[in-house]
């Protein structure tokens, strides 16, 4: 048996049937993707000037042939965007598929995502974009580096206080739209994600109403980077490490996003019991046995801390 890279379902074959429809109904196989990882990184890098997301990671935007049952790479309307194995970050993909997964358990929205087979046998990671509807129309979405008037090189220069600013001022519905960031802050925390800066927050506008995009980029960066000494990439009450309950839940949940006590623990209580779902997804991952060490240990000292 084999486990799919999609669902981490058992299947006979390389991808299980809820797995490939995830990515179509109808779909009953999918084809190696016919590039290697070192393959992908040359053409992320001759394609970036034409890609509308960039970002350090290496990226490539594709569409799912169906009649030829396999990923194409492509300059314009693509469907998906595509992330290989970085030479430099040890096992990006198999991280932050399997993060945005635990994020989905806790009650955050996120793409449609997965891993898929490449030609040398490195996984890629996959995610649906979801500023896309049909083949042609675009929602309007924007980052908050853009709405803050910052750039690519200033996206570290703000505060999660400025975040809650932005939601204020922007959001049809804030009230809503901060719990959504309450739960996002403390799941960055308890993942190791401190790498969550203005570019990976965004607002979708979806008919009359603009809210929170899907969540994207999420994942341990911690135990990716080994060396860094922070825990959230925009400070909080001025600090980016020995982040604290009181910190993140008493001031940031209660006085700076103004959340009731049902709400926090009802959010609290949502991330708690996810908690056996996420120990089910480290051990049935594609992370090595090291890694899955790592981040089981980082989870555990976070939970620790906000004493959940």
């Amino acid at each position: 048996m084999n486990r799919c890279p999609i669902t981490y379902e058992l299947t006979e074959s390389t991808y299980s049937p809820s797995g490939l429809c995830i990515l179509s109904p109808g779909l009953t196989e999918l084809n190696i993707f016919p590039y290697s990882a070192e393959e992908q990184v040359r053409e992320a890098a001759q394609r970036a000037s034409k890609m509308s997301v960039q970002g350090v990671q290496p990226k490539l935007s594709a569409v799912l042939n169906l009649k030829q049952k396999v990923f194409e790479i492509v300059d314009k309307n693509g469907q998906y965007i595509l992330k290989p194995r970085n030479y430099i970050y040890p096992e990006l993909p198999e991280n932050e598929d399997m993060s945005m997964k635990m994020a989905k358990l806790a009650g955050i929205e996120t793409p449609h995502h997965g891993l898929i087979y490449s030609k040398d046998g490195t996984m890629t990671y996959f995610i649906k974009r979801f500023d896309r509807i049909g083949r042609n129309r675009k929602l309007p979405v924007e980052d908050f580096a853009q709405l803050t008037g910052n750039s690519r090189d200033t996206k570290y220069d703000s505060s999660m206080e400025k975040v809650a600013g932005v939601i204020e001022r922007f959001c049809t519905f804030p009230a809503l739209e901060k719990i959504k960031l309450f739960r996002l802050t403390l799941f960055n925390f308890l993942i190791g994600n401190e790498d969550m800066h203005l570019k990976n927050f965004s607002l979708v506008t979806r008919g009359n109403k603009i809210e929170l995009s899907p969540s994207y980029d999420l994942l341990n960066s911690s135990i990716a980077l080994e060396s860094s000494a922070e825990e959230i990439a925009l400070p909080l009450g001025g600090k980016r490490r020995r982040l604290t309950a009181r910190l993140l839940i008493d001031y940031y949940g209660r006085e700076r996003l103004g959340l009731t006590e049902k709400v926090i623990r009802g959010i609290i209580g949502k991330i708690t019991i996810a908690f056996p779902g996420w120990e089910n997804l480290i051990d049935t991952c594609f992370l090595s046995g090291n890694m899955k060490v790592k981040y089981r240990e980082l989870l555990n000292q976070r939970r620790h801390v906000l004493g959940i």
